[in-house]
């Protein structure tokens, strides 16, 4: 055993610092999020295309960035980018770029679970009430996909906030980076590195536990109305045919 002690007044001292990276990482998470659930839906429309060369064009690109680090997609983006196209990108714009277009492979392939969920009856009915194929997409498809895929989404939206540490390799002063850049100064990693984890875990727990919410409440079958028992005959209750018609023979 060493000599180690925790020293918890660092975190008082670099706690400010965290959280100016925690506002670079949640822009550059929020940035992706929304630009991912949006270009995910042509992306799975490609997908589902009956042309043979979209379909294809579109599922390469999805098993492209599903099969491959995100690591080297940052880092390509960021240096091999500029080698090719002779642009040279920020860090905030490269760390953008690749999270979205990692996010939205993945985000693809949840929609096209969504999408083919939808029951056949109901884009058929659209069809025709002559609604067109934007307008299907738009209120009837897309809203109903969102909906069932929800806890999928999130999880996914979860793990982008946290591969988001990775865009601190390449400069981006998000919250890792003030964490190894006080971890450097200070040399205290233990503390520094366990306020870092505390901060990511304050803000993904509560989104893990949404998605867990939902897909309990998704998997509960629906309860059907009990069906009315019929009664015996004779039995107190609303009297019966029977019951009614009796004395009036009596009567006669």
């Amino acid at each position: 055993m060493g000599s180690f002690s925790v020293d918890w007044s660092t975190v008082s001292s670099t706690f400010p610092f965290m959280l100016d990276g925690l506002r670079t990482t949640l822009q550059i998470t929020v940035l992706t999020i929304v630009l991912s659930m949006v270009l995910a839906v042509p992306v799975t429309v490609a997908r589902m295309s009956d042309t043979r060369l979209v379909r294809c064009a579109a599922q390469g690109y999805i098993e492209l960035f599903r099969c491959t680090p995100l690591l080297v997609q940052l880092f390509w983006i960021f240096f091999g980018l500029p080698i090719v196209t002779g642009v040279r990108f920020g860090g905030f714009f490269s760390a953008v770029v690749a999270l979205t277009l990692n996010l939205t492979a993945f985000m693809a392939e949840a929609y096209r679970s969504g999408f083919q969920a939808v029951p056949r009856e109901q884009t058929e009915a659209a069809t025709m009430l002559r609604l067109s194929p934007v307008h299907q997409l738009i209120h009837i498809i897309v809203p109903q996909a969102l909906r069932q895929q929800a806890p999928v989404i999130l999880s996914l939206n979860i793990a982008i906030f946290k591969d988001s540490a990775l865009v601190s390799t390449i400069g981006v002063a998000e919250l890792m980076f003030a964490a190894n850049t006080h971890i450097a100064m200070t040399y205290r990693p233990v503390e520094i590195l366990t306020l870092a984890a505390a901060v990511y875990f304050v803000i993904a727990f509560p989104i893990s536990l949404l998605t867990s919410y939902l897909e309990r409440r998704m998997n509960v079958p629906r309860r059907r109305p009990a069906k009315a028992r019929p009664r015996p005959a004779g039995t107190p209750g609303r009297p019966t045919a029977s019951a009614t018609i009796a004395p009036s023979r009596r009567a006669t």
